[in-house]
């Protein structure tokens, strides 16, 4: 668990699919803006859903005042740790909360035996790349849409870490 500010950055949960589902369907609002998609799966994604995913999840959800503000959710696939839903609520992006929370995440992976992290996002979504440039990610390959847009899968290699005990 970590702190700076009045922000805690800890595992997430099953018990947090409810907060965790609103921050994601707030924060995804401007990508279908950008992709002028308002189905895309993080809206129209159901609780049940959030909840399945999150039990055995490396994800991580940030905290202030008892509400949830960002969540990244992770699961290790081998030595592979896939990264996606980062979300931050509107109120609070642009304060480095994503940045925390996906080293946050990373850390849980390496400990998890992950030796690489795996993230993708949508080629217009010119921010989210650079964001993960600017952490390590490098990009590994796009995959087009068929509509003049393509999907961008970055990769970044993680420092090996002892297990949480």
């Amino acid at each position: 668990m970590s702190e700076a500010g009045d922000v805690v950055i800890r595992p997430i949960a099953v018990a947090d699919a409810g907060q965790v589902l609103t921050i994601q369907r707030a924060a995804f609002v401007t990508e279908a803006l950008i992709y002028g998609d308002p189905d895309m799966a993080p809206l129209t994604q159901k609780l049940e859903e959030v909840q399945f995913e999150l039990r055995e999840n490396l994800g991580c959800v940030a905290v202030a005042d008892g509400r949830i503000v960002g969540a990244a959710r992770a699961v290790a696939d081998g030595a592979l740790l896939l990264v996606g839903r980062i979300a931050i609520a509107p109120d609070q992006q642009g304060e480095g909360l994503g940045s925390r929370l996906l080293e946050a995440v990373e850390q849980r992976g390496a400990a998890a035996g992950c030796r690489e992290a795996e993230l993708f996002t949508g080629s217009l979504s010119e921010q989210n790349i650079a964001l993960y440039e600017q952490l390590g990610y490098r990009e590994r390959e796009r995959v087009d849409n068929g509509d003049g847009t393509a999907q961008v899968f970055l990769r970044k290699a993680l420092e090996a870490r002892e297990p949480a005990a």
